[in-house]
Formats: C-alpha cells, sequence, structure tokens
C-alpha cells in the first residue's frame, strides 16, 4: 500500500513534504518541552518504541520529549488527556489500532471522538502478527488443516488472547469469521500471561507479534502456521500468509500505531514534528534498533494516516458488530 513507506527509503521527500506551510508558529516552536503520551504501562513494545524514538527526535528538535505513560481503559485514559489537552504541539498521544480504529465500536461511549478531537502527524510502526501453534497440544501444521479440524470440532478448540477488545483478539474474531469456524476463546491478562499459558500447553493456538514469538519459533516450542498479511514476511522464511488458506483471500490483521496531536493543533507545528519523526525513524541505530525488536517502520502524511484510520475503523467495525463485542 502506498500509505505504508518505509521512513529511510522516503526520508529526503518526507522532509519537504511540508515546507509550504512554513510559518511563525513553526518557527518559534517548540520553546518548552514536548509531553509523549503512551497509553501503555512502561516496558511494553509502544513505550519501548515512544522511548527510542522520542530521544532521537529530541536531539533533532532541540528540546526534550518527555515519555509520559497513562495506560487504563484499553488505551482509552491516555487518549482523552490528549484528546483534551492545548492543541499547540507541546502534547502528543503515540495511539494505535485500538485507540484509533477499533474502541470507537468496543465502547458505547467514549469520552473523546478519535476523528474529531485528533489531528494526526504520521503512522509510526505495525508489527508482523503469526498464528501459532503448540505442536505439543494440536497436531496441525498448516492454516487449512487448523480450519478443518476447526470445522470437525466447533467450538472444541481453545485460542488464547490478551484480552477482550486486544488486536490479537480481534484477528481471532476475524479468523473465525473469515473461515467460517467457531473456536473457543480463552482470555488473558496480557501477551505475557498468554504466551505462557501458549508455551504451558494450557491452549494450543494464538495470533501473537513476531517479536514475542520469535524465540519460541526458533526453539520448536511453537509452530508459524501463517502470518497475517496479504504476502509473505521476511522475518518468517516459508511461512506462508494466512490469507493463503482456501477462502481466506485478503485476510490480514495488523497491530499498527501513529502519532496524534489535539485537533487545531497549527499545521506548520505537524508539519515539524513529522519531520523530526522521519529524520529520527531515519536513523541507522534507531532504524536498525527498531527492526531488532520486530517492528516496520513507517511514516506518512497526514492524510494518508486519516485515511489509513477510516478504513481501519470501517473494517474493525464490522468485525466487532458482526461478533456482537462490547467492552462497555
Amino acid at each position: 500500500m502506498r500509505v505504508f513507506r518505509a521512513a529511510a527509503a522516503a526520508a529526503i521527500l518526507a522532509l519537504s513534504t511540508f515546507a509550504a506551510v512554513r510559518s511563525a508558529p513553526a518557527q518559534s516552536y517548540p520553546s518548552k518541552p514536548i509531553h509523549l503520551i503512551v497509553p501503555y504501562p512502561a516496558g511494553g513494545g509502544t513505550d519501548f518504541f515512544a522511548r527510542l524514538v522520542g530521544q532521537k527526535m529530541s536531539e533533532l528538535i532541540g528540546q526534550p520529549i518527555v515519555v509520559e505513560n497513562k495506560p487504563g481503559a484499553a488505551t482509552n485514559l491516555g487518549a482523552d488527556f490528549v484528546a483534551k489537552a492545548a492543541p499547540d504541539g507541546y502534547t502528543m498521544l503515540l495511539g494505535d489500532v485500538a485507540t484509533y480504529a477499533a474502541n470507537p465500536s468496543l465502547y458505547k461511549k467514549l469520552p473523546f471522538d478519535p476523528a474529531r478531537d485528533f489531528a494526526p502527524v504520521t503512522l509510526t510502526a505495525r508489527f508482523v502478527s503469526v498464528l501459532v501453534a503448540n505442536p505439543a497440544k494440536i497436531n496441525v501444521d498448516s492454516v487449512a488443516a487448523l480450519i478443518e479440524r476447526a470445522k470437525q470440532e466447533p467450538g472444541k478448540i481453545d485460542i488464547a488472547h490478551a484480552g477482550v477488545g486486544n488486536p490479537f483478539h480481534l484477528a481471532a474474531v476475524l479468523f473465525q469469521q473469515a473461515a467460517g469456524i467457531k473456536l473457543n476463546e480463552v482470555p488473558y491478562r496480557g501477551a505475557g500471561p498468554a504466551i505462557q499459558g501458549l508455551l504451558g500447553g494450557e491452549v494450543p493456538i494464538m495470533f501473537v507479534d513476531y517479536a514475542t514469538a520469535r524465540s519460541h519459533i526458533a526453539s520448536g516450542a511453537l509452530k508459524a502456521l501463517g502470518v497475517a498479511a496479504l504476502a509473505p514476511r521476511p522475518e518468517l522464511p516459508g511461512v506462508p500468509p494466512v490469507a493463503d488458506a482456501p477462502g481466506l483471500a485478503g485476510f490480514e490483521a495488523w497491530p499498527w500505531q501513529g502519532f496524534v496531536v489535539p485537533a487545531r493543533t497549527p499545521d506548520a507545528v505537524i508539519g515539524k514534528l513529522h519531520d523530526t519523526y522521519v529524520g529520527a525513524a531515519a536513523d541507522p541505530i534507531v532504524r536498525q534498533k527498531l527492526v531488532d525488536a520486530g517492528t516496520e517502520v513507517l511514516q506518512s502524511s497526514p492524510q494518508e494516516m486519516v485515511d489509513y484510520m477510516q478504513k481501519e475503523r470501517a473494517k474493525w467495525a464490522q468485525v466487532i458488530r458482526t461478533a456482537n463485542i462490547q467492552l462497555d
């Protein structure tokens, strides 16, 4: 897709994207520290990304970028804080597919409107998701074989996930809908306990990010059945897309994230934040650390992010509505 340009390859072009809108606000901005809100606890993948990229952005923009963790309510707590912040470019959010796409359908009422209350800056990353199985628990060697067995045993095969509404839970729901099967969903309190349950044989399968699963796949403790992308991934040679299984053409489920600021933030300020991010993400050391952590580094224009958010919001709304999932 055009929106998913690698940050390094597009850096030179992107650094000039907003040249036409440079004005006084950008020339004087920033004059004090910028607060980057992470709606997850410290130590997770989003927090790692924010601190690594934020440090480099600080060097480039000339002011500290202070990472603040505000977890809670499936990212809604941190998102609401940013939505209500002053639109001056000094408060930024690193939200994700839950914040911008799934939560409007999962919750009957949100204290903010992701489409109205945020001004997108850029997509920042997406993460390879893989359907894995514990070979000691279930004897299937492909997505097609799993689907065939699930049709023979409806509702009897457990699938773990990291909590209702989590991107990997939604991937599992989409998989069942697309394949026409029924699995028994087993929620855990986070990805860590879920993967431990999978490794311990409590459950046989789950969708998980490659970064979490890769050492277990390499050791043979888990078998990768398919990637939740339209094309094979270089991180997992020989592992086909889930979409290659009969009847699953078009299946993909990406956990993704991006920067936004409060609505009505000046375009010139958004442009400076965008350019600074692109410069930071293009740094070879930063980029390699992100790639090593299983991250596909992205950059987009604000409008491309708007378009992608709308597309993802519509996609997950249909999945959530069909499955009748609600969190309040």
